[in-house]
């Protein structure tokens, strides 16, 4: 084999591996191409229904059951637990809410925070279509509204 025909299969190959490293780096953009960025939760899932079991007077213990155990405990004010929570999905904007409970003598003094979701992790894509079709529904009835005959 002359050196001629050794040469352009060489260049032949290199053009395809050229051309295969560049339509996988044109994948890069949107919600299919490269890299997976992980979705990342972090801290305590916290709902509506949890908040309501709260009141003045319970233990620790009781907080413990009705919130799960706290993200962070403060070793300057053991009286005090706070729940973080923290979402950055693949794609999308971050989640962040805070939720803080005080103890004073061992007992629930009060509680703040931000609002909880009123559903549980797994049910998120569910809850964001019930907003959506719930919005799509108030749409249309607006729409229908204004184009009611008058009598």
């Amino acid at each position: 084999m002359n050196n001629t025909a050794l040469f352009l299969r060489l260049r032949k190959g290199l053009f395809i591996s050229a051309l295969a490293l560049t339509a996988l780096t044109g994948c890069q953009s949107g919600k299919w191409g490269f890299p997976y960025i992980a979705p990342v939760q972090q801290g305590n899932w916290i709902t509506e229904e949890n908040v309501a079991l709260l009141q003045k007077g319970m233990t620790p213990d009781q907080v413990r059951y009705a919130l799960g155990s706290p993200t962070l405990t403060d070793i300057f004010r053991p009286d005090r637990w706070d729940y973080p929570y923290y979402y950055q999905p693949g794609y999308g904007e971050p989640v962040s809410r805070n939720f803080s409970v005080w103890f004073v003598n061992g007992v629930l003094d009060r509680w703040e925070g931000d609002q909880q979701p009123n559903f549980q992790p797994y049910e998120q894509k569910a809850a964001a279509r019930t907003v959506e079709s719930t919005a799509s529904t108030a749409e249309a009835a607006a729409s229908q509204v204004e184009t009611a005959p008058l009598e």
